[in-house]
C-alpha cells in the first residue's frame, strides 16, 4: 500500500495498521488453485462511485477473522470483468472488514464474511480462515492488472520474514534440546575417562550422535541468523546506499538469494527441530514437553508464501538469468574476494578451502542448468531443489567465513568474551568439515539432469 497506493488509501487505513489498531490480510489462494495464479476467479465489477465489487472465495488467509483489531483490511487479488483471463489479468483490491468513514471512524460491516477457520496441523495460535467475499466494497490498489506485481512487493518481503521464521523454530527447539541434553543421564561415554565416576550415568552429551544433531542444529542456527541479517542489511542498502551502483548491487543479491533464504532456511529450520525432538527421545513425542509442537509448527514455513519447490524453480527459472545472470556473477565475485581476504589472513578457521571447492561445485552446476536448461527445461526443473541447497550451504558458509575471521582478529584481545569467540571458530570448523563437503553430492544431483526423474509414466506411480 505504501508503494502502490493512493495518496487517500494511504492516509485512510495506514495511520492505524501501523499503529496495530487495524490488521491486515493477503488474499491470494482459492480452493482451485494455489501457486497457479492465473487461474483465479474472483470477480470485480466497476461500480460508478469508483469502487469494485468483489465476489469470490479465498482460502488459507492467515488472521482472516479475529476480535483482536478494530478492523481488518484486506488485500484482495480479482480480476475485472473483461481483463486477460491469466496472470496478466489480475489486478489488487483493499477489502475493508469494516468500511471507513469519512471522518476515519470504523463504519458499516462490508459484505464479507469468514466461512470457516481451518483444523491445521499446527500454528493454532493464528486462525486461518476461508474468506467469502459477496459484493464487497473494494478499492483498486494501483493500476488495473498489475496486481500480481504490486502483490510480489508485500510477498518478496513476506518470504523473508518466513526464512527468519524457520530459523526461529530451529532455535527455541535447539536451546530446549541443549537444556534437555545437559541435565538429562542415559548410558554410559564410549571413552571411560569421560565417564562420572560419582553417577550411575552420564548426560546426552557425552554421546557423540547426540552432540552431531545439536551442533548441525547450531551451525545452521548461527549462520542462518547472519544471513537473514546480512539479508536485511541488503534491503537497507537498495534503497538508501549512496551511489546507484551499490543500491543495485544491494537489490540483485537480495534478490537472488530470497528463495534462497525462504527455501532453505525453512527446510534446514524444520530439521533441526525435528533433531531436537529426537534428542528428548520419547518425551519429545509427547506433548508434556513442548517440542512435538516445534515440529507442527516449524512445517508451515516449507509451504506458505510459496512452497520451497517452487523457491527453486523461482531461483533456477528466473533469478538466475535475470539481466543476463548479473546477479549470480556478482554472488560469485563476492564470495570469492572474502575468500581470498581469508586466505590472506591466514583462515585460522580453516574455512577458506573447503568453501572455495564448495563455490566451485556451486559454479560448475550454474553452468550446467545454463547449458541444459535451455535444451531441455526439465533439466531446470528436476535440479532447481538441489541448486537450491547448493547455494544455501555456500551461503551458509560463508557466513561462517564471515564470523570465524571476525572472531579470530577478536580472540587476543577478547576477555570475557573469549569463550564466545573460540566457540564461533569450533562451530566454523565444525561446519566446513562436516557440512560443505556436501556440495558435491548436490551438484552431482543437479546433473544428473530429468532423464531418470521423467521416465516413468503417471501410472507406474
Amino acid at each position: 500500500m505504501l508503494v502502490k497506493g493512493s495518496e487517500e488509501q494511504k492516509r485512510t487505513y495506514l495511520p492505524n495498521m501501523v499503529a496495530g489498531s487495524w490488521t491486515g490480510t493477503m488474499n491470494l489462494t482459492e480452493p482451485h488453485c494455489g501457486t497457479d495464479l492465473g487461474l483465479l476467479k474472483t470477480r470485480a465489477e466497476p461500480q460508478a462511485n469508483g469502487s469494485y465489487r468483489i465476489t469470490g472465495t479465498k482460502i488459507f488467509i492467515s488472521s482472516g477473522e479475529h476480535d483482536l483489531a478494530e478492523n481488518i483490511i484486506h488485500l484482495v487479488l480479482a480480476k475485472i470483468a473483461g481483463a486477460p483471463d491469466n496472470v496478466k489479468g489480475i489486478s489488487l483490491f483493499i477489502v475493508p472488514k469494516f468500511m471507513v468513514n469519512e471522518d476515519g471512524s470504523v463504519g458499516t460491516r462490508n459484505s464479507l464474511s469468514c466461512g470457516s477457520i481451518e483444523h491445521k496441523m499446527g500454528i493454532h495460535g493464528n486462525s486461518t480462515c476461508v474468506m467469502n467475499y459477496d459484493g464487497a466494497t473494494g478499492y483498486l490498489v494501483g493500476e488495473p492488472e498489475k496486481g500480481l506485481a504490486a502483490m510480489f512487493i508485500m510477498m518478496n518481503a513476506a518470504r523473508l520474514g518466513v526464512g527468519l521464521q524457520g530459523l526461529a523454530q530451529g532455535e527455541v527447539a535447539y536451546q530446549n534440546a541443549v537444556s534437555y541434553a545437559k541435565d538429562r543421564r542415559q548410558g554410559r561415554a564410549l571413552k571411560p575417562e569421560l565417564r562420572d565416576p560419582d553417577a550411575p550415568a552420564d548426560t546426552l552429551f557425552v554421546h557423540p550422535d547426540v552432540r552431531r544433531m545439536l551442533l548441525e542444529a547450531k551451525a545452521f542456527n548461527e549462520a542462518a541468523r547472519a544471513l537473514v541479517l546480512w539479508g536485511s542489511l541488503q534491503v537497507d542498502l537498495s534503497r538508501k546506499a549512496e551511489t546507484e551502483e551499490e543500491r543495485q548491487q544491494a537489490e540483485d543479491i537480495i534478490g537472488l538469494l530470497t528463495p534462497v533464504i525462504k527455501g532453505y532456511l525453512t527446510d534446514k529450520g524444520f530439521e533441526a527441530a525435528v533433531n531436537a525432538q529426537q534428542v528428548y527421545g520419547g518425551h519429545g513425542y509427547v506433548r508434556e514437553w513442548g517440542m512435538e509442537q516445534f515440529v507442527r509448527d516449524a512445517r508451515i514455513a516449507q509451504i506458505y508464501e510459496g512452497t520451497n519447490g517452487v523457491q527453486a524453480m523461482d531461483l533456477v527459472g528466473r533469478k538466475l538469468a535475470q539481466n543476463g545472470g548479473r546477479a549470480v556473477r556478482t554472488f560469485f565475485e563476492v564470495v570469492a574476494r572474502d575468500i581470498a581476504d581469508a586466505r590472506a589472513a591466514g583462515d585460522p578457521a580453516g574455512v577458506a578451502a573447503p568453501l572455495e571447492r564448495a563455490l566451485g561445485d556451486l559454479q560448475a552446476a550454474t553452468m550446467w542448468l545454463a547449458q541444459h536448461g535451455m535444451a531441455d527445461p526439465n533439466n531446470a526443473g528436476a535440479g532447481a531443489y538441489a541448486y537450491m541447497e547448493l547455494m544455501g550451504v555456500v551461503a551458509l558458509g560463508w557466513m561462517w567465513l564471515k564470523m570465524a575471521g571476525t572472531s579470530s582478529r577478536l580472540l587476543e584481545e577478547a576477555g570475557e568474551d573469549r569463550a564466545f569467540h573460540e566457540a564461533k571458530i569450533a562451530t566454523a570448523r565444525f561446519y566446513a568439515a562436516r557440512e560443505l563437503g556436501k556440495t558435491g553430492a548436490l551438484r552431482n544431483e543437479v546433473e544428473a539432469g530429468a532423464e531418470t526423474v521423467m521416465a516413468l509414466p503417471a501410472e507406474a506411480f
